[in-house]
């Protein structure tokens, strides 16, 4: 099984963005820990802050890997082409965010890409992204 995990803008600055909401780990010391809680699953990253690099990556696996877990940052809120990127896949996509979008600005309770999501899991911390591993793995059983 594999499993494209992509982050979007300022996801590379976790562990020292704004720790009371992000916490104070890296992406990648999160990442190598999932990757050792499921060994037999091949988990890749991906992350940029720039949209359209998200798409290209979108495209680039979204009709070969199993599963995509998507964090699109502030893209959630604005990028219809995001969306476009994801109707247009077959890879199932769960959406992810580390905080309660909905217990912060008003702005940020739109998203622009659930609707084309399989699912939207927020609000756990950096286990929000095993949670939507779980729900991927559970999905494709």
């Amino acid at each position: 099984m594999r499993i494209q995990i992509i982050n979007g803008p300022n996801i590379n600055l976790l562990g020292k963005r704004e720790p009371s909401i992000y916490g104070a780990v890296s992406f990648e010391e999160y990442l190598k820990d999932l990757c050792e809680k499921y060994p037999d699953i091949e988990i890749q990253y991906f992350q940029s802050n720039v949209e359209g690099e998200m798409i290209n990556k979108i495209h680039e696996v979204g009709f070969d890997f199993d599963g995509i877990i998507l964090n699109a940052g502030a893209y959630t809120h604005t990028s219809i082409a995001l969306q476009d990127a994801i109707r247009a896949i077959k890879s199932p996509v769960i959406e992810v965010h580390i905080s309660n979008v909905h217990a912060r600005e008003s702005f940020r309770h739109v998203s622009m890409i659930s609707v084309a999501c399989l699912g939207v899991i927020c609000g756990f911390g950096l286990d929000s992204y095993r949670l939507a591993l779980e729900a991927l793995l559970a999905k494709l059983k």
